[in-house]
């Protein structure tokens, strides 16, 4: 990688910190709340079968009464699978719009870089992010677990992060493809945020509706699950493999919109 991505990748960097720092203090409390649930005086399985099923696939609750099913339904199903997957393609969809909308596009396209490359390295930019947050969280976690008593397998939560990038970069795909779409980055963004949100709806209610099944295939949030990771100690390879290939796709798509696109 070249001049784009590190200059995308050091005007981020505080925020990138500040950004970790904040996820892995919700992982603190969530850890350290888990003691309070597992010594209160509650079934709460039988608590969560009286919850409709799409509200339990929304939000992947399951073996609630343990370390792993606490933290999939608390912090993972929440904050990676829903809040993250909106945040990067939040961001993805200002990378191009913003340019564009500034006139700095025209500037960065006078210099010696194709149009491919610019894209590529402005979303390849976004992996430093992903990483950062991943490692930072994935460490408090475990550390928090053994603190408290609970210490959950390593393997599993390494897992549940490195497994979480695919998933990530193709909602930041997602992001990109209004971002050379749209010519305004708010409306990039908003529109991309909305797209993920509605992805995210149909995934949870398609699982739960024989008439509408088909359509969970179309959103990222279908191949990616923590609790199977943490719960059931199982990875899905191909589902990861179509992830990245989705997020190779759109990024394709992308470029082709912004090969052909009058600046």
């Amino acid at each position: 990688m070249s001049e784009t991505f590190w200059y995308e990748t050091e005007r981020r960097l505080k925020g990138t910190v500040v950004f970790a720092v904040v996820v892995s203090l919700y992982a603190v409390f969530a850890v350290g709340l888990f003691p309070s649930v597992e010594t209160a005086n509650v079934d709460f399985e039988r608590l969560m079968e009286s919850y409709p099923e799409a509200l339990r696939e929304a939000f992947g609750v399951e073996a609630i009464g343990t370390i792993e099913g606490f933290l999939a339904g608390e912090l993972y199903n929440f904050v990676w699978v829903l809040l993250l997957g909106v945040y990067f393609a939040y961001r993805a969809g200002g990378m191009i719009a913003a340019d564009i909308e500034r006139g700095r596009m025209d500037l960065l396209l006078s210099l010696p870089i194709s149009r491919a490359r610019l894209l590529v390295e402005k979303y390849a930019s976004l992996i430093v992010p992903i990483t950062v947050v991943n490692i930072v969280t994935g460490i408090t976690v475990y550390a928090g677990t053994v603190v408290i008593g609970h210490a959950i397998d390593p393997v599993a939560i390494v897992m549940v992060h490195l497994l979480s990038i695919p998933y990530l970069l193709a909602c930041a795909a997602i992001g990109l493809v209004f971002s050379v779409v749209l010519d305004r980055a708010d409306i990039a963004q908003r529109a991309a945020l909305g797209a993920l949100f509605v992805l995210y709806l149909i995934e949870s209610l398609a699982t739960s509706t024989e008439q509408f099944e088909a359509l969970k295939y179309l959103s990222p949030t279908y191949y990616y699950a923590p609790t199977d990771v943490l719960v059931r100690e199982s990875y899905a390879v191909v589902d990861t493999a179509i992830l990245g290939g989705m997020a190779v796709g759109l990024l394709f798509c992308s470029y082709l919109r912004f090969k052909n696109r009058d600046i």
